[in-house]
């Protein structure tokens, strides 16, 4: 609250309408959102998208006594529009990279859910319009290209990056002919509490079993570079995109486009071994292949200069103490 209390203001007595907003960027969104309505009395109300909000309510009960927050259950693809006008919308609603193979029509859900909610957006009225969208709209990221900046024209591989990418394209139409305002995150790596252990995030994998006591192994050679920004930096991010006016540079557009994450890189075994050494400094790192001298370095880190020089927005929460507060965070839940 106190990096975005005076970004409230122009919401107070506002609607706000998100998808998405039982996952793990959802869960962050709504408990800092109902914490700033109650100390600021904002008088906000939120009305978030699922399809099984029973589900969220058994695993974050404190939320159901929010006044302020009401569920509305349904698919993104068909859920029925409410009537109520609603000046912003998040859209989140999108299942990471890493369900692609599971799930090859994923793609398709991505566009068809986008065209919905903006469908809706223009219905209801909406001023301003937050779409999440991914670091993988870039591509492979030239080893050459330490960080990869707003500007990097590339060309996205998997289906799900190039989902995204028209998902920007749709939003950024839908600026030009309807006068709502856009923001865009590309985010990239995040952790904290919320975020699931038993996905195909890194980080988390490595959190879960030095929490139980197992040496970490990697499958591959520990060499590729990511970036981390905790989550209740991403949630800062976020709230400042959708909620601070667009400046003279992206008023033309009515649309800016931010990179969400940290700048500060680490390698795969460098990262094993800070939640080793927070966590368990008993175990040890194994890694599954040997370094390959003629290999590209394999990276995915932002360049986040425009949003710090623009937005004024930075990382607060260190690598090492963003680790110790989400292992705690697992620690006192299985406690």
């Amino acid at each position: 609250m106190r990096h975005t209390q005076a970004l409230w203001e122009p919401a107070r007595g506002q609607r706000i309408f998100i998808t998405g907003g039982t996952g793990f960027f959802g869960s962050w969104l709504l408990e800092s959102l109902a914490f700033c309505n109650r100390r600021l009395n904002l008088n906000l109300s939120a009305t978030v998208l699922s399809r099984n909000p029973d589900a969220f309510i058994r695993a974050m009960p404190h939320m159901a006594g929010e006044d302020s927050i009401r569920f509305l259950r349904g698919d993104i693809l068909d859920f029925p529009f409410p009537a109520e006008h609603f000046h912003f919308i998040i859209h989140a609603a999108t299942p990471s990279s890493g369900n692609e193979a599971r799930q090859p029509d994923l793609p398709a859900k991505i566009i068809a859910g986008t065209e919905r909610v903006l469908a809706f957006a223009q219905a209801a009225g909406a001023r301003r319009f937050l779409f999440i969208s991914s670091g993988a709209v870039y591509g492979p990221q030239p080893a050459t290209l330490a960080h990869i900046p707003e500007s990097y024209i590339g060309k996205p591989e998997t289906a799900y990056g190039k989902a995204k990418l028209a998902c920007e394209e749709m939003c950024l139409q839908c600026s030009l002919a309807c006068g709502m305002e856009f923001s865009i995150a590309r985010c990239f790596a995040f952790v904290g509490p919320h975020l699931p252990l038993d996905r195909h995030f890194a980080i988390g994998n490595f959190i879960r079993d030095a929490l139980a006591g197992r040496n970490i192994r990697i499958a591959g050679d520990g060499t590729p570079m990511r970036s981390y920004l905790y989550a209740a930096d991403l949630a800062i991010w976020l709230w400042t995109l959708l909620l601070r006016p667009l400046d003279a540079n992206d008023a033309k557009s009515r649309l800016r486009i931010h990179n969400v994450g940290s700048g500060e890189a680490i390698s795969i075994r460098d990262l094993a071994r800070e939640v080793i050494e927070e966590i368990n400094p008993s175990l040890d790192i194994e890694i599954a292949q040997p370094t390959g001298a003629a290999a590209l370095l394999q990276q995915y880190v932002p360049d986040v200069s425009k949003a710090e020089s623009q937005l004024g927005l930075r990382q607060i929460i260190g690598l090492r103490e963003a680790i110790r507060r989400t292992a705690d965070w697992h620690r006192n839940r299985s406690g």
